[in-house]
């Protein structure tokens, strides 16, 4: 765990740091800072716009009385890619976008919903009902 943390929030920063300062050193740190700023604009709405989608769906399903798991699913993929998005940095938004982008969300959750589904049968997920 220590050290899943320690990549999280000091690694990871610091490779984006080196990635910034290095696209900053070829294509100038004014550009570097619009393409940052442009892609937290950009994941922003776009983010915003497929959050009212899902929730629109989860409404739907539970009008209905069906189970909205896999909208579940997606909106914390949304909320993740969202601040990913908002986040400086070229690995966060190459992240952040593929995790709000329907395809690759789609692609994603496959693997989630396996390593959750392994880990629920390797007993150290528990599912607590109410």
């Amino acid at each position: 765990m220590f050290f899943r943390l320690f990549l999280l929030f000091t690694l990871i920063p610091a490779i984006e740091l080196f990635l910034i300062i290095k696209v900053g050193s070829v294509i100038g740190a004014l550009n570097t800072i619009l393409i940052i700023i442009f892609t937290g604009i950009l994941g922003a709405y776009y983010a915003r716009e497929q959050g009212f989608r899902v929730v629109s769906n989860i409404q739907m399903k539970m009008q209905q009385g069906a189970v909205p798991g896999d909208d579940l699913v997606n909106g914390a993929m949304l909320l993740v890619g969202g601040a990913l998005l908002i986040t400086p940095g070229f690995i966060t938004d190459f992240t952040g976008f593929a995790l709000i982008f329907p395809p690759t969300r789609e692609a994603i959750k496959v693997g989630v919903k396996r390593y959750l589904e392994k880990r629920v049968k390797q007993g150290q997920v528990t599912v607590h009902r109410y």
